[in-house]
């Protein structure tokens, strides 16, 4: 029998003291605490099972030093924005998306929190002092679906609320609004919901609200004020996807109006090569994983015919309900 989820907290020497520490200390009272020299330690061994550690994961309380802000990625949708970053202030997920690179990117599924915040914070006023910055702080991991245990999306949105030439994109799948409805909607926000058929989530988005909830959380956000972009971002190649898809923006679109979104991103499944052959390893019975992707440029996705075919279909299908020019392929 598996231990309950951060039935063990590691805790790097650096991070005790540190107020966050303390507070998620607190909340986990009857967990194991283990001392640690360094988070790799624990988290970059050799020979893990990613798959399994899901059913079971472990904490790490760490300090993140050196190389805190990224340039966003060539994969990733820049929305337009020249001075594009991110960050991974937490490292993996609480939820096991099977498709998901994070798999094939890091050996161990536990998860890593950064405790100093504030050496974040300090990196973006530095980035901040030479240009304004487009910052995605819920790449690695959902951000808003830890809230309740770390409070960094409020400590992230007040720090915006004081820095208008930064805009931040939180991307969730999270229905854990609630935790944050307090809070006074600012501008230089983005919610981004990613949203998928109710069969994609049944079969591969495990332990991941359902689409109903992930809608009731996004009519709270925009009744409150807040921007939201809606990701339809991985579009799966699956058994009877135009229905699937064409159900799901019918679904989307009843419940929400296309007028009051700030924008749409569509995108296919894609990953480097690399980590898809990790990811396979892990997952070797995965229909979505196993799938005959073609690679360009050290990325597997779709053929391109698929690839056309499937973003268009979708685009139009969106472009009924939302005008065209909020539309990001």
């Amino acid at each position: 029998m598996l231990n309950r989820a951060f039935s063990h907290i590691y805790v790097e020497k650096r991070a005790k003291d540190y107020e966050l520490t303390k507070e998620i200390l607190n909340r986990f009272k009857n967990a194991n605490i283990i001392e640690i020299d360094h988070y790799k330690d624990i988290f970059c061994r050799s020979n893990q099972n990613f798959v399994l550690q899901k059913q079971s994961p472990k904490l790490i309380l760490a300090v993140k030093q050196n190389n805190l802000i990224y340039r966003g990625a060539d994969v990733c949708e820049d929305f337009g924005n020249k001075h594009f970053f991110y960050t991974s202030i937490m490292m993996n997920c609480i939820y096991d998306c099977e498709y998901c690179y994070l798999q094939g990117m890091y050996t161990s599924a536990n998860i890593v929190i950064f405790v100093n915040i504030e050496d974040y914070f300090l990196e973006v006023k530095e980035l901040l002092k030479k240009h304004p910055v487009y910052l995605c702080i819920s790449y690695d991991t959902d951000l808003l679906a830890f809230e309740r245990i770390t409070n960094y999306v409020r400590k992230w949105i007040d720090f915006a609320r004081f820095h208008k030439d930064l805009v931040i994109e939180i991307r969730t799948k999270s229905a854990n609004f609630d935790s944050i409805k307090d809070i006074t909607s600012i501008e230089n926000v983005i919610f981004a919901w990613t949203l998928s058929p109710d069969e994609v989530i049944k079969k591969y988005e495990h332990n991941t609200p359902s689409l109903q909830n992930r809608l009731n959380s996004i009519r709270s956000a925009i009744d409150k004020g807040w921007k939201v972009r809606l990701c339809f971002d991985p579009i799966l190649y699956i058994e009877n996807w135009k229905e699937q898809y064409e159900v799901l923006i019918d679904k989307v679109f009843k419940n929400i109006s296309g007028n009051k979104i700030y924008d749409v991103s569509l995108g296919l499944f894609r990953v480097s090569k690399d980590y898809l052959k990790r990811m396979r390893k892990q997952r070797p019975n995965s229909v979505v994983l196993n799938f005959p992707f073609e690679n360009e440029g050290g990325v597997s996705s779709y053929n391109q015919s698929l690839s056309e075919d499937m973003i268009m279909y979708v685009y139009k299908k969106v472009s009924k309900y939302v005008d065209k020019e909020k539309i990001y392929i």
